[in-house]
């Protein structure tokens, strides 16, 4: 299968290791990769800050420089539900290539019917399902079901696993004494789990929680779960 890698704007400036992963899994499953230069942002912080003018041109590029792949996936649920819902919802625009954008899990799990990846990673970890993950891309267990599948990995539960991380977006930065708060929540969870590393699909999420961990002085690290899959 010809693949499409679309990266997105945090995985590129800030978690570059969770794109090379996806990269890597899928070509160590037979697919042929492609990280088009002609990418850029999905257009989702636009739609929400009020501007679908801005986000309406970034969606187009992104219909146009994916269009002939057979599938796109990418390491972040927040942005493939902004493509595969605000782009027809709020900007009006409808394109085939939407439906074959999925985040890595969901392509796995759904998609190949893939769980066991041959991965390693002898750690204990709990998963944060992002808000997005759940309520927008709707990726089901897909994460679950794979992490579950990798060898010498002790996956426990995160208490309120469900409850958001208080990222939100531009969120944290107009409300940031109520997302400050919930971060303290979820980071008080994550402690409490008494995993070494708390896994998640989105980059956002895993910078707002890494940061209130670190600011903790927690020992627990933030990872994203193509890292974990791509481990050996």
């Amino acid at each position: 299968m010809r693949i499409g890698l679309f990266a997105t704007c945090v995985a590129d400036a800030m978690f570059p290791a969770a794109a090379r992963a996806t990269a890597t899994l899928l070509e160590r499953l037979g697919h042929q990769v492609v990280v088009p230069r002609e990418q850029g942002c999905c257009g989702q912080m636009h739609i929400n800050a009020g501007h679908p003018h801005d986000a309406r041109a970034l969606a187009q590029r992104f219909i146009r420089t994916y269009g002939e792949f057979d599938a796109v996936v990418s390491p972040s649920s927040s942005c493939v539900g902004a493509i595969r819902d605000l782009y027809p919802n709020v900007l009006g625009l409808e394109a085939e290539v939407l439906s074959r954008t999925l985040e890595l899990s969901e392509f796995l799990v759904h998609r190949l019917g893939v769980e066991d990846v041959g991965a390693r990673f002898p750690h204990r970890v709990t998963y944060h399902p992002t808000c997005h993950s759940l309520r927008v891309a709707r990726v089901g267990d897909a994460p679950l079901r794979l992490l579950r599948s990798v060898r010498e990995l002790e996956l426990l539960e995160l208490p309120q696993a469900t409850e958001c991380c208080g990222f939100g977006g531009t969120f944290s930065i107009k409300n940031a004494e109520t997302s400050s708060a919930i971060l303290l929540d979820k980071c008080a969870a994550v402690q409490r789990s008494g995993a070494e590393f708390c896994a998640a699909l989105d980059g956002s999420c895993l910078l707002q929680i890494g940061g209130g961990l670190s600011r903790a002085g927690s020992a627990v690290r933030t990872i994203h779960l193509a890292e974990i899959l791509v481990s050996r």
